[in-house]
């Protein structure tokens, strides 16, 4: 595959997907939004990724390269119809691109936790293999509050009603986090909002807590990315396989 990431801060990157790539011989370009560097030619690639990020969808006034991020993301996913990964910040600017809407939460969701998948999401190809519930790393303080026109709920839990959603055939949205390495935790713990966000949630020297909390579930985390990459891999490929205008990109 040739895989295009959205990037928002230089520390939420794709974490464990990178090595994944490695491994399978995919290639992938990162586009540094908030370091100015231009979306590219959208055709020459087959999956685009769309990261997490201390911002928030709404706030292009202070984050003007949000505009054309959400128009790229809705060129791809409507006028192309290729598939679709959105982490995060990025799963809500799938949202809100299509049509939907997020607001902040009540109350933020940080650290580790489960959620539910739907009927849709036990039949959903993006979650074949994966058992109920779900475990997941969560950090955010917005959710979607109305899904685009004709999106679909894959999974969800008590804090946060859209965990995971599908548009269309091939374009998915997690609001959790999947990438998650043994540097995640120190390196968010870095960004004043999430620090801030942290503490406030879990208390003083929750960075630590939280750190080895993850530790300790990291070969899980790491066998969800692996399946999950497999199967973001497998719709691509049936994307690729079903397109009237199939090209080259696959084939080698």
């Amino acid at each position: 595959m040739r895989i295009l990431v959205f990037q928002h801060v230089p520390v939420e990157h794709p974490g464990a997907f990178c090595r994944l790539w490695r491994e399978s011989g995919d290639e992938w370009c990162t586009v540094e939004l908030d370091a100015g560097q231009v979306i590219p030619d959208l055709n020459d690639f087959d999956l685009l990724v769309a990261m997490g990020g201390p911002m928030d969808v709404w706030q292009e006034d202070l984050y003007p390269w949000l505009g054309p991020e959400k128009a790229a993301i809705r060129h791809w996913v409507k006028d192309l119809g290729r598939p679709f990964l959105g982490v995060c910040l990025g799963h809500q600017l799938l949202a809100v691109a299509l049509g939907g809407v997020v607001r902040l939460m009540d109350q933020q969701e940080i650290g580790l936790g489960e959620v539910t998948l739907t009927e849709a999401g036990g039949q959903d190809p993006l979650f074949a293999g994966f058992a109920a519930p779900v475990e997941t790393f969560q950090w955010h303080g917005a959710e979607i509050s109305q899904l685009p026109d004709g999106a679909e709920v894959l999974a969800m839990n008590s804090s946060c009603p859209v965990q995971a959603f599908r548009y269309g055939p091939h374009a998915y949205g997690l609001q959790y986090h999947v990438e998650i390495t043994a540097s995640t935790v120190a390196e968010w713990s870095n960004i004043p909002e999430y620090r801030a966000g942290l503490e406030r949630v879990l208390g003083p020297g929750a960075t630590t807590r939280l750190s080895e909390l993850v530790a300790h579930r990291l070969p899980s985390f790491a066998a969800s990315a692996r399946r999950l990459n497999d199967n973001i891999s497998a719709v691509v490929m049936a994307a690729h396989s079903a397109s009237p205008l199939k090209d080259k990109r696959l084939s080698a």
